[in-house]
């Protein structure tokens, strides 16, 4: 069992940046592939970042590639996702995602296992 909390989320500025956290609990997180997804008003949650469970592998949504970076820290049980360069399109609840069983770098949310709860994160123009 992996129990994930997120935090960091607020008011951001367009063009300007901010960071979330994804803590968690349960021995097996260092062994799961994490991912972010964000949900805006009005509209199905989408896939956002992915990262393998040793932080060697990627994977971007193309709305935030050169943007956002993923990362994780397996001995503080952590992950993470820095916003740069946002845009009022990005305002959105960002959720944070595991799974112990894929063996890839998944954008489909039904193959994730673990949720947060969610942040809300909103870019003013």
């Amino acid at each position: 069992q992996i129990q994930l909390v997120e935090s960091g989320g607020g008011l951001g500025q367009a063009g300007g940046s901010l960071r979330l956290s994804c803590a968690a609990s349960g021995r097996s997180f260092s062994s799961a592939t994490m991912a972010w997804f964000r949900q805006a008003p009005g509209k199905e949650r989408e896939f956002v970042a992915a990262i393998s469970w040793t932080g060697d592998s990627k994977y971007y949504a193309k709305s935030v590639k050169g943007r956002f970076t993923i990362s994780r820290d397996n001995a503080k049980n952590a992950g993470y996702l820095q916003m740069n360069s946002l845009k009022p399109e990005d305002t959105a609840v960002y959720y944070c995602a595991a799974d112990l069983a894929l063996g890839y770098l998944s954008s489909t949310e039904s193959e994730y296992d673990y949720w947060g709860q969610g942040t809300q994160v909103t870019v003013s123009s």
